[in-house]
């Protein structure tokens, strides 16, 4: 369930990104990597335990969807913090002053 969750969210932030994507000021093009980066990462996963241990290819029960939750609001928490770093608004260095 986790791969779908997170290929359901690379994909909406992508179509997002292209939306907004000549003043990427947000940084959602990061966002989208990271999501992308996960997908990849879980789908490879899930190809080989399924040629070598056989069985379902998605797990869809509460622990895999708990896991594609948390592994949605991880990626968010990184992104945000980016942010921060980042200020694309300039709001912390207002307040510096």
């Amino acid at each position: 369930m986790w791969l779908i969750m997170t290929a359901l969210a690379a994909v909406i932030t992508t179509a997002i990104w292209y939306i907004r994507s000549p003043g990427d000021k947000y940084k959602l093009g990061l966002l989208s990597l990271i999501f992308w980066g996960a997908t990849l990462m879980w789908f490879v996963d899930h190809v080989m335990a399924y040629l070598m241990e056989g069985g379902e290819f998605f797990e869809i029960n509460l622990d895999a969807t708990l896991l594609g939750i948390s592994v949605i609001i991880l990626a968010l928490l990184v992104w945000e913090i980016v942010l921060l770093v980042s200020d694309p608004k300039g709001v912390l260095k207002r307040i510096k002053r």
